[in-house]
């Protein structure tokens, strides 16, 4: 199936397999759908995947097929650019990064650039239950917008880098989900679409790779190495598909 949607600014042109929408979506959709009408309380799905997986145009599509299927419940989707620290403190603060200090504006992506403490408070709140604003990352200022999504679905997947990340505050996260998605992807296959993105987004092919490789590529290994386990683990394969990552038994709960 085709799937066309605009993603922060960038026309993507998905295309999803009848047997992955079968296998592997709606299975997902319908087991979140499950939980809640078992415990008749908001349902918290964590989506963690590395830069260049497509976890943002693969969420827009869960959402398509949560509201065209009369037999899912639709769901909400959010995600956790939206707790960039603010310009301000990424340009008046520093990190050292392999016995080298840098403005954190400078890699701007990586975990120490996000305000966990408060991602870790309004992902709190949501899972009780709470109807709360969430923001979202503004491409024109390079600032949150804060707000920007009013959270009031009964269902709500959360997608990001480090939702999974096993550092401290981090690790934390886990507990406030119902349930947790993981995206992996060969390192090659994730440069090759971040350079590409790279380039959609009007920077030089040379730049776009010299970009890629000193932050992007960064932080798609601390994602792919130090990421714990979640209850469904899916890798994408070199034709663009997906797969279960690990052996069946891993993910027979959505089977």
């Amino acid at each position: 199936m085709e799937y066309n949607v605009n993603i922060n600014g960038i026309e993507v042109n998905a295309k999803y397999s009848d047997e992955n929408i079968r296998d592997i979506f709606v299975p997902v959709l319908e087991k979140a759908k499950n939980l809640y009408e078992k415990n008749e309380k908001r349902v918290v799905v964590l989506l963690a995947a590395p830069p260049g997986s497509g976890k943002s145009t693969l969420l827009s599509f869960l959402k398509y097929l949560s509201e065209t299927n009369e037999e899912l419940m639709p769901i909400t989707t959010i995600g956790m650019d939206g707790f960039h620290r603010y310009q301000d403190y990424l340009i008046s603060h520093s990190l050292t990064r392999d016995g080298k200090e840098y403005k954190m504006v400078e890699v701007k992506g990586c975990p120490e650039t996000f305000d966990l403490e408060k991602l870790t408070e309004r992902l709190k709140r949501i899972s009780n239950g709470e109807n709360i604003g969430w923001p979202e990352y503004n491409r024109m200022t390079h600032n949150p917008e804060e707000d920007a999504i009013l959270v009031d679905g009964n269902i709500v997947f959360l997608e990001g880098n480090y939702l999974l990340l096993n550092r401290k505050g981090w690790k934390d996260l886990k507990k406030y989900a119902d349930f947790t998605i993981s995206i992996k992807a060969s390192e090659s296959l994730l440069k090759g679409r971040l350079v590409d993105r790279k380039v959609k987004s009007g920077t030089t092919l040379d730049n776009a790779k010299k970009f890629v490789e000193f932050s992007d590529m960064y932080n798609v290994r601390t994602c792919l190495t130090e990421s714990v386990d979640a209850d469904v683990e899916l890798e994408i394969l070199d034709d663009g598909s997906y797969d279960f990552y690990k052996e069946l038994e891993k993910n027979a709960d959505i089977k």
